[in-house]
């Protein structure tokens, strides 16, 4: 591979924002795996923002790539999981697997696109120098005709249809609006665009916790709960996520405070038995595909206490990210922390956004 812009090369990145600025190319933000696809002729390689690649796990972008991609180009994007209900990232991440012959199989149940939205080199041409209404147009031109598993990001000038995008496009799962200035240039591993994600508050149940790795006198991390309030698991406690950043003498303080809270699995709703019958839970000493070797044991609490939150959007029946802790509710009663009070975003297409996404 010989292109003005070699990998590995970390992606520009965005610094949070409270409100959309003002004289800005804005676009909506993708819910995926941010990548770098680099091209020159047969040879493909798809990069991550950690610098590794992922290519060996999306095969079939590999091939989209080389179908519906100039010859020679470098262009930073978003690998996404389109269906009808949204983007679906629990499914991407079930993609990141060391079996070739799971990731294949899904290649083709599930197969990913490319959302495009920067261009670093064209030809012999490195464009990471020129600003961004320039590389803008660039890209427009380059993948004009490019389909069906690679697409442009929408984007405009109008702050007025930023708003809009960001209230409504979250409905199809996307994760609020980034704006970046006109003439900026492509500056790797920066945080000189800006993003607007969606924050909401909700009152969880703290039903466990993890000790910290320095120790097993402080909090690592509370597990935190929501009662489901209608269906056939109306009246069930179901694990919604968690809470960790905490100062070091605010883990062990609430270590100390937490203790008279400690209960058995037998007691606890989130007991194996219920586990084994599918209910999804926290699982005791059960590893995570991401962090290989990481310990996830918890410690079941009697789910007594309260804690309000912030998040932004949720995955399915859970918080898509870890959530922040706000404060203490003394006031509410666990059981009224139920999935009642989170705000639904309005449903919305992601074939309304980009024609022919995520229509199979």
């Amino acid at each position: 591979m010989d292109l003005p812009v070699m990998p590995p090369i970390s992606p520009m990145l965005a610094k949070s924002v409270k409100a959309i600025p003002a004289d800005a190319s804005y676009e909506p933000k993708w819910d995926g795996f941010r990548s770098i696809a680099f091209r020159d002729g047969d040879q493909v390689e798809l990069g991550s923002r950690n610098e590794r690649p992922m290519t060996r796990y999306f095969p079939e972008l590999v091939a989209a790539v080389k179908a519906e991609l100039p010859q020679r180009c470098v262009i930073d994007g978003e690998i996404v999981i389109a269906t009808d209900h949204g983007l679906d990232f629990e499914a991407l991440q079930q993609r990141i697997h060391p079996a070739d012959s799971r990731v294949r199989m899904l290649a083709e149940q599930t197969p990913a696109s490319f959302i495009a939205f920067d261009l670093l080199a064209l030809g012999d041409q490195d464009y990471t120098r020129r600003p961004f209404q320039e590389r803008r147009a660039a890209l427009v031109e380059a993948l004009e005709g490019s389909g069906p598993s690679i697409h442009v990001t929408p984007a405009t000038t109008d702050q007025s249809v930023a708003q809009r995008w960001f209230s409504e496009f979250e409905g199809a799962g996307l994760d609020g609006v980034i704006a970046k200035p006109l003439d900026i240039t492509y500056q790797p591993d920066k945080r000189v665009m800006f993003k607007i994600k969606h924050e909401r508050t909700a009152d969880c149940v703290v039903a466990g916790y993890r000790v910290h790795k320095s120790g097993s006198d402080a909090i690592g991390s509370l597990l935190l709960g929501l009662y489901h309030d209608s269906g056939p698991d109306a009246g069930q406690l179901a694990s919604v996520g968690v809470i960790g950043a905490f100062p070091m003498a605010e883990r062990k303080r609430l270590f100390t405070e937490l203790q008279p809270l400690v209960t058995t699995f037998d007691e606890h709703p989130w007991n194996w038995a219920a586990h084994e019958a599918g209910q999804r839970t926290p699982r005791k000493n059960e590893g995570s595909r991401w962090n290989a070797g990481k310990d996830l044991s918890f410690v079941p609490l009697r789910p007594e206490r309260v804690v309000e939150v912030r998040y932004d959007h949720m995955e399915g029946a859970r918080f898509r990210h870890t959530a922040q802790f706000n404060r203490w509710r003394p006031d509410r009663d666990p059981r009224s922390c139920t999935y009642a009070q989170l705000e639904q975003p309005v449903t919305f297409s992601l074939g309304d956004i980009v024609p022919g996404l995520g229509l199979g």
